[in-house]
């Protein structure tokens, strides 16, 4: 009589019988096996802000702290899979050496100091503005050709162009579409023309 041993069979039985030889006990490293570090953890879908593919995340956190990261398997981009950098995503958050308010480096100065938001802000403010005031251009000559009976005539105009050449953009891949086209519209109105985005890069 034939007597079949399945592949995971064996294995069991080659586990089992070694830890019977060496008189180990298994049954404590079987329950503490079951549990799960995450089975309590709040589970929450995002997209990693890194690079322009977005591949989508599951972040697990438990009492405020990030406890695991890992691919989402219902993401049709990554499919699960995560790389490096996608990984340790949570030193985003989890990192000692991260900066989490605003510095400042006066000209000259050689050492960074502590600001607050609102005065940060306020200086970007202050300095888009002067920047694009100094380098605002309402018109500008440019050539058009233009057919006069049979021939073909170069002329120059003045046309409208509402333009700054001071100031450039580049855009984050962290951003969604909607917030994308809310910043492209803010950039076209300030009349940036150098508009770039980190996809593209």
């Amino acid at each position: 009589m034939a007597f079949s041993v399945s592949r995971r069979d064996f294995l069991k039985l080659s586990g089992g019988g070694i830890a019977a030889t060496l008189g180990l006990e298994l049954s404590p490293l079987e329950a503490k096996a079951e549990g799960l570090a995450i089975q309590h953890a709040k589970e929450t879908t995002t997209i990693c802000p890194y690079c322009s593919v977005g591949c989508g995340m599951i972040v697990h956190t438990q009492g405020g702290a990030i406890i695991n990261v890992e691919g989402d398997p219902d993401h049709p981009i990554n499919e699960g899979s995560l790389c490096p950098k996608g990984s340790s995503v949570y030193q985003l958050r989890d990192n000692k050496a991260r900066v989490t308010k605003p510095m400042y480096r006066a000209a000259g100065a050689s050492e960074w100091q502590e600001v607050t938001w609102e005065w940060a802000l306020d200086e970007i403010a202050k300095k888009v503005k002067k920047t694009r005031d100094d380098s605002f251009v309402a018109t500008s000559k440019i050539k058009v050709k233009e057919k006069v009976g049979s021939a073909e005539v170069e002329k120059e105009i003045e046309a409208v162009v509402n333009r700054t050449m001071g100031m450039a953009s580049v855009g984050s891949a962290a951003l969604d579409n909607e917030e994308c086209y809310l910043y492209q519209k803010f950039l076209r109105g300030l009349g940036l023309v150098y508009i770039e985005h980190q996809a593209r890069i």
